[in-house]
């Protein structure tokens, strides 16, 4: 528990977020060099396939093949083609309450997004949020409610499971054969709810803020600590059942299970999250290591 052997697989980003595996290749956000990148999952070689102006995060892929990329700061849904043609896929802008944040899509090909509630990196007061549900022919509706910061998302059989960072544990809702999202419920508290009130007050007493998350076959949870401690498996429920620990001057804010055998844990790690730090730095790596239980 803890000690794993770590490498460093790329260095000089600015900020990695919403990795992803698919066709044998890692697929990062890298935020502010507003790109999105292939990583080769061996030499770390990487390419950039998209520039994303409006600041890149989640990404997932319709039955098509087509990408899709959460633009933050404009509040869209962009949809890249197989051939390389981009659009906007749907604009969300009435359903968010901050950066658009990370997303996830279905079999059918409905993405799944959520948003951060508020203005996070001005510190503005936290506000509680939804969930957008954009079907495959572009039309948008809104899910779920009363989610503080709703982050990464994992489906499971008829079960989306959502990281809500500034909740301090995970929620859940059943998709219904429509695609909407019903019976919202706790699938896992990490560390007790704190009182609403301003980021200063909120954050020092999280405890545990779930960030980027990944599902593994057993049925348990990988996910990143936005406050900078180890990351965490999680068991159904909430409890920690292991951790690993990381460099010293690095925190990991999303992770991701795959490789050819979905035993690679692929993290995104950088020194915090703040963009005032961020922005301009090159100090953000992506780190893999080895753990028991493969991907979901």
């Amino acid at each position: 528990m803890g000690a794993r052997e770590l490498r460093t697989l790329v260095e000089g980003g600015s900020f990695f977020e919403g990795p992803r595996w698919h066709e044998g290749r890692w697929w990062v956000s890298d935020f502010y060099t507003h790109s999105v990148r292939t990583v080769d999952p061996e030499t770390g070689a990487d390419a950039v396939v998209l520039e994303v102006p409006g600041q890149p995060s989640g990404l997932g892929w319709l039955p098509d093949g087509s990408l899709l990329v959460s633009s933050m700061t404009d509040h869209r849904l962009l949809r890249r083609t197989p051939d390389g043609d981009v659009h906007v896929h749907a604009d969300v802008t009435e359903h968010c309450g901050g950066h658009l944040n990370d997303l996830i899509v279905d079999g059918e090909g409905r993405a799944y997004a959520g948003n951060f509630g508020f203005d996070l990196m001005n510190l503005a007061a936290p506000e509680p949020t939804s969930l957008v549900r954009v079907d495959p022919d572009g039309t948008v509706h809104r899910e779920g409610g009363d989610l503080w910061f709703p982050n990464a998302m994992m489906i499971s059989g008829d079960t989306l499971i959502v990281a809500e960072t500034f909740g301090g544990g995970l929620s859940a809702f059943t998709i219904a054969a429509d695609g909407s999202l019903t019976d919202q419920r706790v699938w896992g508290q990490i560390a007790p709810r704190v009182e609403p009130g301003s980021v200063e007050e909120m954050l020092p007493n999280l405890g545990y803020a779930p960030d980027g998350c990944t599902l593994d076959a057993e049925g348990h949870v990988w996910a990143a600590d936005g406050l900078g401690g180890p990351l965490c498996r999680i068991a159904p429920g909430g409890d920690i059942v292991d951790e690993i620990e990381l460099p010293e001057d690095l925190a990991v804010f999303a992770c991701q299970l795959g490789g050819d055998d979905g035993r690679t844990l692929l993290m995104c790690a950088a020194p915090d999250f703040l963009e005032v730090n961020r922005r301009d730095a090159r100090e953000a790596a992506l780190l893999t290591t080895t753990v028991e239980v493969p991907a979901a």
